[in-house]
């Protein structure tokens, strides 16, 4: 089977590479997936993406049109893929759910720290001989009302990491989970009684039709005036403008954020030097209470691994004619078979 990898990144190959071992017919390539570049998968049976990839209906027809039989898409996130197109062009679709919960949580509570002890500031002020701490008050977490939109995986290991702080946990999700509920403390809330409840509020939620804006104007005037709010899910949950105009009004007190809803094709880019277009990034980025970083929560050693390690075992059940756990789409390419393809070490 012949496999190119797209949107490959210098930090990411070498991982790839431990697992796959050599391979005869793997192909990384630095180009994004889109409808320019789908002709660089002529002759190949597979194709890897990661998240900034545009797999929509007009480059899957590409991609089919060339071959294309296989995706496998380097993240858990799907939302770059047209998968009921793709279910329609027999191209079998699969992800890697569970790459590290830890690691997104963790960089959840990164920013929730380095906002509310101006750590960004501090760092700033030490460096040019400036030893005041006057502007660098925060707050202690103990006690403090934590609301997390989304408790699966990573939700629920952010619940824990902040029941431990002293927090008192709010949850909002569809299903309940009795157990972590009960083993934590934790506190089931419709949305509004969350947003009304929490001073800190984290989206960890994934993107559909009916979370696309989810934080938008009407839950923000719900929130407490200068509640902050942490992004590390999708940039699409959030109402970007609106967030803006919170923060200038000062409804919003901090905003944290790993993912932007026009990151494409600026994160995981090197602009150094460059005008940056984007209206609404640049205002964020004027902002002293705001932080953001470039989509780097997953970015541990354990997830590049656990990611390279899942990747190719997609890969490998569909050399073996086999469906993968982790399959998004029913095609005929594979065995009719009610097994899947066991996980071997590769």
């Amino acid at each position: 089977m012949k496999i190119i990898f797209y949107s490959t990144k210098d930090f990411e190959q070498p991982y790839l590479e431990a697992v796959s071992g050599i391979q005869e017919g793997v192909v990384y390539i630095k180009d994004a997936l889109s409808l320019q570049t789908a002709g660089k998968a002529k002759g190949f049976d597979a194709i890897s993406i990661f998240t900034g990839d545009d797999a929509s209906s007009a480059v899957l027809e590409a991609l089919h049109k060339n071959g294309v039989r296989f995706i496998a898409i380097r993240a858990a996130g799907y939302d770059n893929v047209d998968i009921k197109k793709a279910t329609d062009f027999n191209i079998a679709i699969a992800n890697t759910p569970e790459y590290s919960p830890y690691a997104i949580a963790e960089h959840a509570v990164t920013l929730i720290l380095a906002l509310n002890r101006k750590i960004i500031t501090a760092d700033r002020q030490v460096h040019q001989q400036n030893f005041t701490t006057g502007n660098l008050i925060g707050f202690d977490l103990h006690v403090k009302t934590v609301g997390i939109i989304g408790a699966g995986k990573i939700g629920s290991v952010l619940a824990k990491i902040m029941h431990e702080f002293g927090c008192r946990v709010l949850i909002y999700d569809i299903i309940e989970n009795i157990t972590l509920k009960e083993k934590y403390d934790l506190e089931y809330v419709d949305l509004p009684a969350l947003c009304r409840e929490a001073n800190i509020i984290s989206i960890n939620t994934n993107l559909t039709p009916h979370t696309k804006y989810l934080i938008n104007k009407k839950l923000i005037s719900l929130m407490q005036r200068g509640v902050m709010l942490i992004n590390t899910s999708h940039g699409g949950c959030v109402n970007t403008a609106d967030v803006i105009a919170g923060l200038e009004n000062g409804h919003i007190g901090y905003y944290g954020a790993d993912v932007y809803e026009n990151e494409k094709g600026i994160f995981f880019y090197d602009h150094t030097g460059k005008k940056l277009k984007d209206e609404m990034l640049k205002k964020l980025l004027a902002m002293p209470n705001v932080l953001i970083t470039p989509h780097q929560a997953f970015a541990t050693e354990q997830t590049l691994n656990n990611i390279a390690r899942t990747t190719f075992y997609n890969i490998d059940c569909w050399k073996k004619n086999q469906r993968s756990v982790n399959e998004l789409t029913a095609t005929t390419n594979l065995a009719e078979t009610e097994a899947f393809c066991e996980y071997e070490e590769l």
